[in-house]
């Protein structure tokens, strides 16, 4: 329902094949996210940094790809995209990465390759391993939150300020980004990223809450 409001209010679309939507998180709560995207008809690509997670979406059926290469997973995404196929495809790495390569294509070739964002990392809880910062991979990181928290959270303030640096950059080109309520846009705040409304108070957000904007 999520991404099906999305799609008829920011894209003004009934029909989201050929849509693509971005996010991250194939765990507990954002399992679904898989699931969701084929449901609606589009394009989903999920980054996860624990393949654990990965594999058991692919087992259940709710994800139907699984690759730890962005090379493939553009050429899928255009494929798909193209075609009018339903995916649903988990990129087995961190999403800031996802992000970035996204913002490349548009540099280097000038396509908008996504047309909806969202993020279900574990923001609340973002400096004992709900969210994983890009610079480590996940056994580097968990060493490093283990022995230095310290180091871990500047790593972790670091990456969500590239996080969004690399969505806005996609946002100024017309994709829809939206907060799933997991905190992501106070945390990234809270890092210096550039998240605040322009010309509202300071707890306003440049992008929307799904509660309030999507689902309500």
């Amino acid at each position: 329902l999520t991404v099906l409001n999305a799609g008829r209010r920011y894209l003004k679309a009934e029909d989201l094949s050929g849509k693509v939507f971005v996010t991250s998180g194939l765990g507990g709560m954002s399992g679904a996210q898989a699931k969701a995207a084929v449901i609606a008809g589009c394009v989903g690509i999920i980054a996860e940094v624990d393949e654990a997670a990965l594999l058991k979406r692919h087992k259940q059926g709710w994800l139907m790809e699984i690759s730890n290469n962005l090379d493939h997973c553009i050429a899928r995404l255009r494929d798909a995209r193209k075609n009018k196929i339903a995916l649903s495809l988990g990129y087995h790495g961190n999403v800031v990465d996802l992000w970035e390569r996204l913002v490349y294509e548009l540099d280097t070739t000038g396509e908008l390759l996504v047309d909806l964002g969202s993020d279900q990392t574990s923001c609340h809880n973002p400096f004992s391993g709900g969210y994983y910062p890009v610079q480590l991979g996940l056994e580097e990181a968990k060493q490093l939150l283990s022995t230095n928290p310290g180091k871990f959270r500047t790593l972790v303030q670091e990456s969500l300020k590239r996080h969004v640096a690399a969505i806005n950059r996609l946002a100024d080109k017309g994709m829809f980004f939206w907060d799933y309520g997991n905190a992501f846009l106070l945390e990234a705040q809270r890092a210096g990223a550039d998240v605040e409304k322009k010309g509202a108070n300071k707890t306003e957000f440049r992008y929307p809450s799904y509660v309030q904007h999507i689902m309500g």
